[in-house]
């Protein structure tokens, strides 16, 4: 289904042997109903000429700056996209964007983007495996960049491997997509909880654990980019939610985590219970800081509110509720237990086996279940792969 017409998409071309599929790739947008403005690197005139670009899209084509004309455009081109492409995308246009270098058009309309962002690399094989290539692509996800990796083919160079850039016609798909799935989430309004829970001991001490919420952050900033509402209900972290369509409501202890979730539960269409919560607490707090007096030290515990359990009991038809489990040993056992326990209608496993999984890691690797025991495995990935991963995995429960 076309989800393209009417989209305003914003395409920069840079100097590349490649560029000639922008003309392609334009037209393609055309033939689907969006209206495309082109913006080009100095250096991709040398390759295709801005007339092409302008004969195409009835629209004029910026490639400079520093003129009065390219400077009022790169700010309101940034603002009037609904997606901007970077198509192809060259090493030098890379090594710009992820240092802030703005000195042609592409990077500074990038600069002043509030639209997502594509790029699709172009560059010969053993310049993309270059390390500082990769440093860069790292850099790009990191701010929340959508890379669409380069095909395997032969290259200018005459060598043959990953470099050439992707098909118009696939990019185009990409895109497509990408607003089939923003129409799925306009509108609806999404509970997540994330990071830890602190349970204190006394005033400088507590329970906790490793968590630091960068899969639930992951999570809530995939579901904004897709057009959702997202309440996030965030534990102690020494991370900084600034992402604009997500509110942020801070709590410390497992207690005011559930208070704070259960405002906005009954009024989610999605709630995810992404959060490492405390399992139990003490059952007194002392006032002062526990002095060390050379005897042992007996705490008396409680189990804390279980979040998932409560939540899932006031549980209506029309909430899809998901959870998290991060286990150890019997791991798949574990998880479907807890799903149909605390009434999920899917669950994301984690196992502490896996390497680069869990706390304190910029990747994860994870096992999804839904209803029916129904499993989806998955590589390791970064968080922000895996936070896309899981939002998928959510629209296909209808």
């Amino acid at each position: 289904m076309n989800h393209l017409a009417g989209k305003k998409i914003l395409l920069g071309v840079c100097g590349s042997i490649a560029a000639y599929k922008s003309a392609f790739l334009a037209r393609w947008f055309m033939k689907q109903g969006a209206e495309i403005r082109v913006i080009m690197t100095p250096s991709a005139i040398g390759f295709i000429t801005p007339l092409t670009f302008s004969s195409l899209t009835k629209f004029p084509v910026y490639s400079e700056v520093s003129g009065e004309k390219g400077w009022n455009n790169h700010v309101e081109l940034g603002l009037w996209a609904d997606v901007m492409i970077i198509a192809p995308l060259t090493a030098n246009t890379l090594a710009k964007m992820a240092t802030g270098m703005s000195d042609n058009i592409v990077v500074a309309t990038y600069l002043s983007a509030r639209c997502p962002v594509w790029v699709a690399p172009a560059m010969d094989l053993d310049m993309w495996k270059h390390p500082s290539t990769k440093r860069n692509i790292e850099k790009l996800k990191n701010d929340n960049i959508n890379l669409i990796p380069p095909a395997f083919g032969e290259l200018a160079s005459g060598l043959v491997g990953l470099g050439r850039l992707a098909e118009p016609e696939d990019i185009g798909h990409i895109i497509n997509e990408y607003f089939s799935s923003i129409n799925k989430w306009v509108g609806k309004r999404v509970l997540i909880t994330a990071g830890p829970t602190h349970e204190p001991i006394d005033p400088v001490r507590f329970i906790g654990n490793e968590s630091t919420g960068k899969m639930g952050i992951a999570i809530a900033e995939e579901l904004v980019k897709r057009g959702a509402v997202v309440e996030l209900v965030l534990g102690p972290t020494f991370l900084n939610v600034s992402t604009p369509g997500i509110s942020v409501h801070k709590v410390q202890t497992a207690n005011e985590m559930y208070l704070e979730a259960n405002k906005y539960f009954l009024l989610s269409d999605v709630t995810i219970l992404a959060a490492a919560v405390a399992d139990f607490r003490p059952t007194e707090k002392s006032d002062k800081k526990i002095k060390k007096e050379g005897a042992n030290l007996n705490l008396q515990l409680e189990p804390t509110i279980d979040i998932a359990a409560t939540l899932g009991t006031i549980k209506t038809e029309n909430i899809k509720l998901i959870g998290f489990a991060l286990e150890t040993d019997n791991e798949e056992t574990n998880a479907l237990k807890k799903m149909k326990s605390k009434n999920l209608d899917m669950i994301v496993l984690n196992s502490l086996k896996d390497p680069g999984a869990g706390f304190k890691t910029d990747t994860n690797k994870v096992t999804i279940y839904t209803k029916g025991n129904k499993e989806k495995k998955f590589e390791l990935k970064s968080k922000k792969e895996v936070a896309a991963d899981i939002v998928d995995c959510i629209e296909q429960l209808g």
